[in-house]
């Protein structure tokens, strides 16, 4: 089974709540991901494209292949507090 995500990472679970509130509003994860997160794959809308288990590290891991496509929450992880949206899942 592989899933390709999406993420927003920022520093704060204040700023990761606000950011997927604003989701749920209907902004764009894209827009988002470029102005808020600090992970290069900003430069991508945030996409992480496809990978398998054990490949991210267990937190990030476990939501991805726990949630269907679609779902979107917040992590936190080592590197801070993640916005995730799981895009699709090839089993």
């Amino acid at each position: 089974m592989k899933v390709k995500a999406r993420h927003i990472l920022v520093g704060s679970k204040e700023k990761a709540e606000e950011i997927a509130q604003k989701i749920e509003s209907g902004d764009k994860f894209e827009t988002l991901a470029q102005k808020f997160s600090k992970c290069p794959s900003k430069g991508k809308g945030g996409d992480l494209g496809w990978f398998t288990r054990g490949k991210m590290v267990p937190e990030f891991d476990r939501f991805c292949f726990s949630h269907k496509r679609g779902e979107s929450g917040v992590i936190k992880t080592q590197f801070g507090w993640h916005v995730i949206e799981v895009t699709d899942v090839k089993k």
